[in-house]
């Protein structure tokens, strides 16, 4: 009785794994740069709390590249149109004239969107933009000097159940499937930008973070090219640990100050950097970067926080992440000396203007002043 539905689940894979397998082909052809005169930041608001807390990093931003924006030498270009109402009444996760002025920018800055969940088939835009600009780096940073802990995560941003995992197959009234995608250069990409990280930072131990003993392929596969990655790097400790046992050593004092560098797939790095960011202050402390051979892309960790709009507190929303999130960007683009500029003015901020996200503490808005003030 399931015939017809079998015929078209087998069609489906078909189609999904030829896409697949050619992506996989295509990941060595990576565009070569451009030398520019000038640097195109692109800022989008995005959803929810999005735009609000947003306008508050374009402010910190305008004021820390106020000569280079003076000279012509950066641009920072506001981008209208990755909302939900807009990318909804498309029928895209990313409207096709919001990504063409995306892809006209060097880098971005963007603040949180909105995923319809459940039976809504609308793909998530940050998935979209991370295959869209091959960004196959997440970079998260969590520190917490006082507990010893100086960590940086390294996640598979374009792969795993994120690739296709919402075009699964579902047999109506008796089962669904999803789809988890592991390629060998994608994985190797990841591991060898965490190992070279390491290197460089004077790290000494890189943690592979699967769950291969029960993915055996994908996750297997994964566990196998980090070891052939790390024989490159007979300097670094390298050691291998199960997610859910990770998920414990984070809250572990004893591992703190022995964890330094992890690398790992995508739904795995999406879940432990969000408990890592619980461990420093809140998913609100933590910048997150997404990084590629062409693009950067550069956003807060949380999302768009629709409880908190629909209370009417988001004039309280914390901007600090995507304010980390613009340090890391300062980083990128070879600029240290103003991103530590900006991460003392977030501390000055968070001493003279602290956020509760409620009325009993400061506006997103006077956060923002502080952190302006203090750059000033």
């Amino acid at each position: 009785m399931y015939e017809e539905m079998i015929e078209k689940s087998v069609a489906h894979y078909r189609d999904l794994l030829e896409s697949q397998i050619k992506r996989a082909e295509n990941l060595n052809n990576a565009p070569a740069l451009e030398k520019k005169d000038k640097l195109v930041i692109g800022v989008v608001g995005g959803d929810g709390i999005g735009p609000i807390i947003t306008a508050q990093a374009q402010r910190a931003l305008e004021a820390a590249l106020k000569d280079e924006i003076a000279a012509g030498k950066i641009e920072l270009r506001t981008i209208d149109g990755l909302t939900l109402e807009n990318r909804l009444a498309v029928g895209k996760a990313v409207p096709d004239d919001v990504l063409a002025e995306i892809k006209a920018c060097d880098v971005l800055l963007k603040g949180p969107t909105t995923t319809p969940s459940g039976g809504a088939m609308m793909e998530s835009a940050n998935v979209a933009l991370r295959r869209e600009l091959d960004l196959f780096a997440n970079c998260r940073p969590v520190c917490v000097p006082e507990q010893g802990i100086d960590w940086m995560f390294f996640r598979e941003n374009t792969e795993g159940e994120y690739a296709i995992g919402g075009k699964g197959i579902e047999i109506p009234g008796l089962l669904t499937m999803d789809f988890k995608v592991t390629t060998v250069a994608g994985t190797r990409r990841i591991a060898r930008a965490a190992f070279e990280y390491a290197r460089k930072n004077g790290k000494t131990h890189v943690a592979v973070v699967t769950k291969s003993n029960i993915m055996k392929k994908t996750d297997g596969m994964f566990s196998i090219l980090c070891r052939e990655m790390a024989a490159e790097y007979p300097d670094i400790e390298t050691e291998e640990y199960f997610v859910d046992i990770m998920s414990a050593n984070l809250i572990k004092p004893s591992m703190h100050s022995k964890l330094q560098v992890f690398v790992m797939p995508n739904l795995y790095g999406d879940i432990l950097t969000d408990e890592a960011a619980q461990i420093q202050g809140g998913v609100g402390t933590a910048g997150s970067a997404n990084i590629g051979d062409r693009y950067a892309m550069f956003e807060a960790i949380h999302g768009s926080a629709p409880r908190m709009i629909a209370r009417g507190a988001g004039d309280y929303a914390n901007p600090e992440s995507i304010l980390r999130a613009a340090v890391m960007l300062l980083q990128h683009i070879g600029m240290p000396d103003k991103a530590a500029k900006l991460t003392a003015a977030i501390e000055t901020a968070n001493r003279n203007a602290p956020i509760t996200g409620t009325a009993e503490g400061c506006t997103c808005a006077q956060f923002g002043d502080a952190v302006v003030a203090a750059l000033a």
